[in-house]
């Protein structure tokens, strides 16, 4: 007569080493931002564009609350969506090249707004 091979049951448990760590330095970010609005010369300016800023988002929040409630729209606002996502994958994920010139275009972006450009 054949005996049923054995099995045993081990009991595995998976435990993270450490978890990551951001170094992020508060009092760095505050000294930096103090620094920046110290050096600014037309703080007025500043502040009524902040000001302008935060009203726009305010604004805009209503319009897409208010477009979300009627019927149809939100699915209608999906398939847009849904739609532009595609095409920029398709655009810009696809190829090697079209994901150099997105980097690319990524930089300049990033330069004219820090203004080294």
């Amino acid at each position: 007569a054949r005996r049923a091979p054995r099995t045993t049951a081990r009991r595995v448990a998976a435990r993270a080493e450490s978890t990551p760590k951001f170094d992020i330095d508060v009092s760095e970010i505050s000294a930096t931002l103090a620094d920046k609005w110290d050096k600014t010369e037309d703080k007025s300016t500043v502040a009524l564009y902040a000001g302008g800023a935060v009203i726009a988002l305010w604004v805009s929040s209503s319009i897409v609350g208010s477009i979300n409630s009627l019927p149809l729209v939100p699915k209608l606002m999906e398939l847009i969506g849904l739609g532009y996502s595609g095409w920029f994958v398709y655009r810009y994920m696809l190829y090697k090249d079209s994901r150099e010139e997105l980097g690319e275009e990524i930089e300049s972006l990033k330069a004219k707004i820090s203004g080294e450009e």
